[in-house]
This record gives structure tokens, C-alpha cells and sequence, in this order.
């Protein structure tokens, strides 16, 4: 079979590397253009999309080159398996890593009460670094004590409140004895 005076293996590795090459441009800069595709996000997938069509060619072109089938059966074949593909592709690996993104959010109340170590000193009236562990992933925020005392590098401290983005805390054993 041609078209339009193109053998299909030609058509399938022409749309393999085009397919391939669009896909792997738009993996580059994906979040830079994925605002103009929030319309149809749910159904015109663009990942979802570029991987059917790479699939597709690369199923169509090997099975072209390697089976004796026709033509008609192979496209078919090569579309039915690229649907299946791409369809584990949104169901096991798209749509956890859209859950897990926002899972990972976290409000700065979250933050009070919680226990944390020092990473950069905090100085008398000035700003240090602090590490908090946690189910989610580890937050490092800066920090400011919040009476006015140093507390050095690699103690633990108790987040007392958040402001602007800023923890104000105290060390751990102060805030015990409160």
C-alpha cells in the first residue's frame, strides 16, 4: 500500500521521527506551553496525544518491515496497541504524578507546633536556616528566633509561629520547659 506515492514503511518512519522529535520538544518545554492546553487538558492530552502517534509509527514501521500482513491490518494493529500503551502510560504514570504534586502542598499554619533542626546558625537579630522532616517531603525555611537569642547549628528547635514566610522558633529544650 502507498500513499500518496509513499511506501507506508516511509510514511510510518517519517511520522516516527516527526512524532518522536515534537515529543521529545515538548517534554523540554512542556511547562512553559502547558497553559494553552488547560482547555482541553482532559481530553486532548498533548502527552497523551504526541505518545499515540509516536507509538502508532513505530508499531506501524516495524510491523511493515518484520510481518507480511497488510497494510490495513497493521495499522489497525499498531493503533490498537498504541492505545493500550498510552492508556497505562495516563492510568499508572499521568495521573499519580498529577496527585503527588498537589499532595505536596503544605499551608505555613501546618508549620506551627512542629519540631525541626537547624541548618544555618541563628544569629541575635538575625536570620538562620531550618530543616523539618516530614511524611510529604523536607521543608527548609528561614528562620529568626523568636526572643532574640542565638541558637547554633544542629539543634532542635519548636516552630512557634510563621510570618511573611519566615519561622520564628525556639530551641526545643526552652520550649519544653514552657
Amino acid at each position: 500500500m502507498e500513499i500518496m506515492g509513499y511506501p507506508m514503511e516511509t510514511v510510518y518512519l517519517t511520522g516516527l521521527i516527526i512524532f518522536g522529535c515534537i515529543t521529545f520538544l515538548y517534554v523540554l518545554v512542556s511547562d512553559l506551553i502547558q497553559g494553552a492546553f488547560d482547555v482541553f487538558s482532559h481530553i486532548l492530552n498533548p502527552t497523551l496525544l504526541l505518545s499515540f502517534f509516536t507509538l502508532l509509527s513505530a508499531g506501524g514501521y516495524i510491523l511493515e518491515m518484520v510481518t507480511p500482513l497488510s497494510s490495513w491490518l497493521i495499522m489497525g494493529l499498531a493503533a490498537g496497541v498504541s492505545f493500550v500503551l498510552v492508556s497505562l502510560l495516563n492510568i499508572f504514570v499521568l495521573i499519580p504524578l498529577a496527585s503527588a504534586e498537589a499532595s505536596l502542598n503544605y499551608s505555613e499554619a501546618d508549620l506551627r507546633g512542629r519540631i525541626g533542626k537547624v541548618i544555618t546558625s541563628i544569629p541575635i537579630n538575625g536570620f538562620g536556616e531550618v530543616f523539618i522532616e516530614g511524611i510529604s517531603g523536607n521543608i527548609a525555611k528561614t528562620a529568626v528566633s523568636l526572643n532574640n537569642e542565638p541558637i547554633g547549628q544542629g539543634e532542635k528547635i519548636l516552630i512557634v509561629d510563621v510570618k511573611s514566610g519566615v519561622v520564628h522558633v525556639l530551641p526545643y529544650e526552652q520550649a519544653a520547659m514552657l
